[in-house]
């Protein structure tokens, strides 16, 4: 297990040097600079800002600065936001969009499982179609439109929940349930397929013929099998609570790091676009490392390749 863990960690940071490297050079081949938009802006205070922020450096010297910068997890100073640093506006930012990420993730696991097992107890049945609808209308409809519309409706028309803003666990409802709603359908459809399989297998009947209840079996047989598939999903679903996040938060006014990623690129932010970029990749990357050990762990038929025997 550790030859595995140290493996994968090398893999991870690999793949971050790349990343690194495509998004610095993506940012400097994209046409314009962080002042041009400015208005009534001197040519000579634009050349002072861009001595300031090393923009006026060779590409290679530039390159290596960000380089060391970022193997220290100095993303540096913002080129918009005055006198705050990119590791400030993460690490005040950043617990918003992790709480309303796991609130998210919270939301479509249990609500996915919960429709997938009702589907597949009472299948080709009324709870299996409702069911089933609903974890599709989920799967169809962007996060963004759903957010648009719970908007509208339930906190506009019906004034049920705020309309936008973060100042307390009501705020999060709305937000939480427009990017769980899409992946709840996910978790739903895997579990009602995974469910009807092992419906049919050995260790089922011998618990039916025992006379267990039929939530008895799926509590303490059927279930357990039935997640392996949603264990696998858990690293996509991490990174689709995090993308989703970016327009949901424009959308509900939540000052989380997403609001701020996404207002970083209209802006031409070079320091906060970088900085939140290589720390959402960090996280996507370790994440689908814990599912991978998390996955061996659940199921011990499966041996991590690398992994000790």
């Amino acid at each position: 297990m550790l030859k595995y863990i140290l493996k994968r960690v090398i893999y991870i940071l690999i793949a971050l040097f790349i990343i690194v490297t495509a998004t610095f050079f993506l940012m400097r081949l994209a046409p314009g600079s962080p002042f041009a938009s400015e208005r009534d802006f001197p040519q000579q205070i634009e050349e002072q800002l861009n001595a300031k922020y090393g923009l006026d450096n060779p590409w290679y010297i530039q390159y290596k600065d960000y380089l060391i910068d970022t193997a220290t997890f100095d993303f540096g100073e913002s080129m918009k936001y005055k006198g705050r640093s990119t590791n400030d506006i993460i690490s005040e930012s950043f617990p918003i969009s992790f709480t309303l990420g796991m609130e998210a993730m919270l939301l479509s696991i249990g609500l996915g499982i919960l429709l997938g097992v009702i589907s597949a107890l009472y299948h080709n049945r009324f709870p299996d179609y409702l069911s089933s609808t609903i974890a599709v209308l989920g799967i169809s409809v962007p996060s963004f439109v759903l957010a648009g519309l719970m908007q509208y409706f339930l906190a506009f028309k019906f004034n049920l929940f705020p309309v936008s803003g973060w100042k307390g666990f009501i705020y999060s409802i709305l937000p939480a349930f427009a990017i769980a709603l899409s992946h709840m359908g996910f978790i739903a459809k895997l579990t009602r397929a995974s469910m009807l399989e092992q419906k049919n297998s050995d260790y089922v009947k011998m618990a039916r013929a025992k006379g267990l209840g039929k939530w008895t079996i799926v509590y303490k047989h059927t279930l357990r099998n039935a997640l392996m598939p949603v264990i696998t999903y858990l690293a996509p679903l991490t990174a689709g609570v995090v993308t989703g996040s970016f327009i949901v938060e424009q959308i509900f006014a939540v000052p989380g790091l997403g609001k701020h990623f996404v207002t970083s690129i209209t802006n031409r932010d070079y320091t906060v676009i970088m900085g939140t970029t290589v720390f959402y990749s960090i996280i996507l990357l370790f994440a689908v490392l814990i599912v991978d050990i998390l996955y061996g762990l659940i199921d011990p038929r499966i041996k991590l390749k690398g992994a000790r025997k």
